[in-house]
This record gives structure tokens, sequence and C-alpha cells, in this order.
């Protein structure tokens, strides 16, 4: 049963101004994302912000409060062979839910699109 879908369409040039912060960078992207993204060259900053666009919707999925999402590190954009999933870890796992990804890039801005699907019967969050 779904229980949450979310997009979040983010503009690259805003995130590429706002990684001049290493603060900024370290504290919001794991380092498996950084590293992914880095790999990339002149076009990290497209994987930058499908990372954080991955986040926002994954809020608007989840109703999990913005500030847990972003700031304690419980949250990782990974990329197995091309495909992209979300690696949650601590207070941000949620019991018998798979979470789908979709994201994309194209000029401007990065997109993603979430779904959350939790086995019939299962009520937490």
């Amino acid at each position: 049963m779904v229980s949450g879908i979310g997009v979040d369409l983010c503009y690259i040039e805003r995130l590429k101004k706002a990684l001049k912060s290493d603060y900024f960078r370290d504290n919001l992207f794991s380092q498996e994302e950084i590293d992914y993204c880095e790999s990339k060259g002149e076009r990290r900053y497209e994987s930058y912000a499908a990372g954080f666009a991955a986040r926002e919707a994954f809020v608007k999925a989840s109703g999990i409060s913005l500030e847990k999402v972003m700031l304690e590190g419980n949250f990782a954009l990974i990329r197995t062979d091309g495909k992209p999933s979300i690696k949650l870890s601590g207070d941000l796992v949620i019991p018998s839910a798979e979470i789908f990804i979709s994201i994309s890039h194209e000029k401007d801005y990065a997109i993603a699109f979430v779904v959350i699907e939790k086995q019939e019967g299962d009520s937490k969050s």
C-alpha cells in the first residue's frame, strides 16, 4: 500500500552556490555521495542537486521533518549500477517500508520523485 509520495525540483545553480561552503556539503551529504558527485567532474553539481531534491522529496513522502533528514546524517542517495536508491539509518528507518526513487537532471534543474510503500496492516511510521 502506498503510504506517501513526494517530488522536488532543485535549481542547480542555487545548489552550486551553496556548495561553495564545505560545511554545507560535508554536513548534508554522506561521504559516499560526495565521492560519487565529485567523480562527475564539471557535472558534479547536477548530482548534488539530485541528492538535495531526493531529500526534499523524501521529506514530503515520509512526513519526517526536514531538519531530521537534512542534518542528522542518516540519509544517503546511493547509485548501484546506475539505479538510485535511498539508504536510511538511525531514526529515519521506516519499518516494513520499501522506498522507490527516480531522479533526473536537465540543463538547469534536477528532480527527484519518491514513493514509500508499506506492507498491508503496518500502520507505524
